[in-house]
């Protein structure tokens, strides 16, 4: 029986990237061995941790939702035991109705944006610009083929300081 599990875990704080992508390549390893799904994975990054493990104030905090069963948190448990890159790991099960929720609440917001999505291609049809001509701005100063959702994400322009001498 297939049920819904979080495994968070502390690396240490002097692995690089890759040695972050062999334990995650090891983890997703054991689960597709044993049919077993990653839901999604949550890299909190580098933080101060509560107490001090072996020598180090810092750890790499990682947290992954997977849909396994308890023989595959049986092997993932001694796999993360014998590493060592981590220095604390915990495997929870996640609440069935907490979960069903969660998923519910995904899916009711994707049907949510491909409906938007569906709208404004079918009420805006999208004007192809010639090569080499600039398209043209609104009134805010963007181009005006930017939808609303693409314009949150323009970053600021960057205004030098004038105060600065050289």
């Amino acid at each position: 029986m297939k049920r819904d599990y979080e495994l968070g875990f502390i690396l240490n704080p002097e692995v690089n990237e890759e040695q972050t992508g062999a334990v995650l390549t090891r983890i997703s390893q054991v689960v597709a061995d044993h049919d077993g799904q990653i839901v999604r994975v949550n890299q909190w990054g580098r933080r101060r941790m509560a107490y001090p493990i072996e020598h180090h104030r810092d750890g790499y905090y990682l947290f992954i939702d997977m849909i396994l069963t308890p023989e595959t948190v049986a092997e993932l448990d001694r796999m993360l035991k014998v590493s060592e890159d981590v220095l604390r790991h915990m495997v929870i099960r996640r609440d069935p109705k907490a979960v069903q929720k969660e998923r519910e609440e995904y899916e009711a917001r994707a049907a949510a944006q491909e409906q938007e999505q569906e709208q404004a291609a079918s009420t805006a049809p999208e004007a192809e610009v010639p090569a080499g001509e600039m398209p043209e701005e609104s009134e805010n100063g963007l181009p005006a083929q930017l939808s609303p959702d693409e314009i949150e994400f323009v970053p600021p322009a960057i205004e030098e300081d004038e105060s600065v001498e050289a």
